[in-house]
């Protein structure tokens, strides 16, 4: 009776503070009577284990066949003593016996405790597998614990996260105990259990706090149609609307830029460009170098390539401290992005014309043909994109 209780307790316990399934707890009863049982009777004889619900035993059954000759006394039994037992058996049918198990439960608990550890082990990291491999890309607030090797380990309560150095913000600083919020990338299942990554660089992070702080991208009336980053730096996100009524970079910014600030505050003051989303690739260009005004755009659509005239005291405003605004613009179009001054372009017209008033190219001063190549290279800003995209409909996927 005490081992029945005992037993019963046990499953119980581990069920309500382990949150395992009762069935796996079960099994790993029975495979612990059955391991220890095997032991004993090392292996010769066929040995089932079955957990009683009523009585609240692990039972255990010992299977033998019957047949006509015996070769194997622990596996075979003759036709005439199976009828003893049984009258109705016929040969090769097979025949269980139960045994006394309560000398094998006992000693379970004690041979077999590393088979139900492993058990349970392996039942919560399946646990835990399932229940966040359906959160990916979704924000997770966690506690720090520690740092290993630039990786920073983040407590999400029944699992532990890592947030490598690549995916954490510049010139953030974090002690254990600190919380931090960020977005899952990944989870994956290794030897060690589940492993969930995080990140606060991806551009999907950006469009996950928003989505948190503007009602309407909740409601899907406003949609992010793309997102760049430079990580702690700068961002730009291209919105659109589903409703006329509705301006979604107003909807983005909110009462006196409280929505949008917010979002700024969570990512330590990174800069956000709110950008309307337009399918025409020129005038999506223009939004993309805000807060620049472009002049003129020349298109080559087989190319994928923009050439943008602006005029000269915008070029500096354009191209961005270090390049970074007509980069993040090639990556938000997804094309290269040729940026002139209008004084630049119109000296280069000039020469053009001069050729045909009888100049000849060729007679043109060296030492003036370096000096124009210099100035056009502090003037002119070509950057290659590559487009980052956040949850892009196919229409701009094909695009």
């Amino acid at each position: 009776m005490e081992t029945t209780l005992s037993i019963k307790h046990a499953i119980e316990q581990i069920v309500k503070e382990k949150g395992i399934d009762r069935n796996v707890v079960i099994e790993a009863m029975e495979q612990a009577v059955l391991t220890a049982a095997n032991k004993k009777y090392r292996n010769t004889r066929e040995l089932e284990a079955r957990y009683n619900s009523d009585s609240g035993e692990v039972e255990l059954f010992e299977f033998v066949t019957v047949v006509e000759e015996v070769q194997d006394s622990y596996k075979e039994i003759d036709i005439e003593e199976a009828r003893e037992i049984d009258s109705e058996v016929e040969i090769g049918d097979s025949l269980g016996e139960k045994l006394d198990a309560s000398g094998f439960t006992r000693i379970a608990a004690q041979t077999a405790k590393q088979v139900i550890i492993q058990k349970v082990r392996e039942a919560e990291r399946e646990t835990i597998f399932n229940e966040y491999s359906d959160r990916q890309w979704e924000i997770i607030t966690g506690m720090v614990r520690r740092f290993e090797k630039g990786e920073l380990l983040v407590d999400l309560g029944r699992a532990e996260a890592v947030l490598p150095s690549k995916e954490q913000m510049p010139r953030e600083v974090y002690r254990p105990g600190d919380r931090i919020r960020a977005i899952i990338t990944e989870i994956r299942m290794t030897t060690k259990g589940p492993q969930i990554i995080l990140s606060r660089t991806h551009p999907s992070m950006l469009a996950k706090l928003f989505a948190a702080e503007v009602p309407e991208i909740a409601e899907g009336i406003v949609e992010i149609n793309a997102v760049v980053r430079d990580p702690g730096s700068r961002a730009k996100v291209a919105v659109s609307s589903n409703d006329r009524d509705i301006d979604p970079v107003g909807a983005c910014v909110g009462m006196r830029g409280a929505r949008v600030q917010n979002v700024v505050s969570e990512l330590r003051g990174e800069k956000i460009d709110i950008i309307p989303w337009s399918e025409d690739i020129a005038r999506f260009a223009c939004n993309a170098l805000s807060p620049a005004q472009v002049s003129k755009v020349f298109v080559d659509e087989d190319n994928r390539t923009l050439e943008i005239i602006v005029a000269d005291d915008q070029l500096s405003l354009a191209i961005g401290k270090r390049g970074q605004n007509v980069s993040l613009a090639a990556r938000l179009t997804g094309c290269r992005i040729d940026i002139k001054s209008e004084s630049k372009v119109a000296e280069a017209e000039l020469q053009g014309f001069s050729s045909y008033d009888g100049t000849s190219q060729g007679e043109e001063d060296p030492a003036d043909g370096d000096m124009g190549a210099a100035a056009e290279t502090e003037t002119t800003e070509s950057v290659t994109s590559e487009t980052v995209t956040v949850e892009a409909p196919a229409e701009q996927q094909a695009e």
